[in-house]
Formats: structure tokens, C-alpha cells, sequence
């Protein structure tokens, strides 16, 4: 561990914590030469999840990728960042702890469509017009339709 301020690498741990999700472990640092201090996380380590997409094509699970995508569903939404980051945890959570090393985009299309429905159904059709593909405004209208049904 080398100081972001001088480049130093004699570096006292100050705290340590388990983060709000308890996934990873917050350590608050200080540089012994500077005196600055600073904040790093730490993850375990595990076996990439490798996604399998629509065109077979196969790459690693990104969280950054999932949670940009529902950023955009919520665009202009009462939803927070807080219940964005939530979702995102929730799902890489249920990903990662399955026995499968493998999942298809389809199935990760699922579970968002899933808790995006639960938080704001606007933003679940958003989602669900981009992932379903709607070719025409009959597609949309048949998942409007399956949401009203729903709620009587």
C-alpha cells in the first residue's frame, strides 16, 4: 500500500469496519510521512461470474455495467441512488452466490425486471422496452397490459 498523496509506503491502518453491506471491509489509513489520511476498501476475491448474451458471445460480470443500465430506466424517477445501489447489491448478491459460475443476460434481465417492478413500474418498462426489444407499440401495450392486470 503506497500513500495517494506522496507515494510513501509506510502506512498505518487507523480503523477498520465492516462496510454497511458487509461485503467488504472499510480501513481508514494514515501515511506516516505526509500525516494525510485516507480511505480503502477491501473484497474478497472470488471466481468471476462470466455472463453468457443473447449472441453466445461470454464475458466477466460487471456491476458498473448493471448499475449504469438501471440508472438509465430511473432517468427523471423518484427513485434513489440508495434503492439504485440497493437493487445493484441485491441482484450481484444472487449472481455470485449461486453455485453456477455461469448466468445468461437473460436471466440478469429477469432479476432487474423483477425489483425494478417492486420500485417504480415506470422504470421497469423503460427497462423491459430496451431488454424485450418492442418492435412496435403493441409489444408495449401487451406489458402495459400484464401491469394493470396485476394490480386488480
Amino acid at each position: 500500500m503506497r500513500c495517494p498523496f506522496c507515494n510513501n509506503d509506510t502506512i498505518k491502518v487507523i480503523d477498520s469496519r465492516p462496510s454497511e453491506e458487509s461485503n467488504s471491509i472499510r480501513r481508514r489509513r494514515q501515511c506516516e510521512n505526509c500525516g494525510k489520511r485516507f480511505t480503502t476498501y477491501e473484497k474478497i476475491e472470488t471466481i468471476p461470474m462470466i455472463v453468457i448474451k443473447r449472441d453466445g458471445t461470454r464475458e466477466a460480470f460487471d456491476r458498473d455495467k448493471l448499475l449504469n443500465g438501471i440508472v438509465k430506466s430511473c432517468n427523471k424517477r423518484s427513485v434513489s441512488l440508495k434503492q439504485i445501489e440497493q437493487i445493484v447489491d441485491e441482484i450481484e448478491n444472487t449472481v455470485l452466490n449461486s453455485l453456477e459460475k455461469e448466468i445468461t443476460s437473460a436471466k440478469i434481465g429477469e432479476l432487474v425486471m423483477e425489483k425494478l417492478k417492486e420500485v417504480d413500474e415506470v422504470a421497469y418498462i423503460r427497462f423491459a422496452s430496451v431488454y424485450r426489444q418492442f418492435k412496435d407499440i403493441n409489444t408495449f401495450m401487451e406489458e402495459l397490459k400484464k401491469i394493470l392486470q396485476e394490480q386488480r
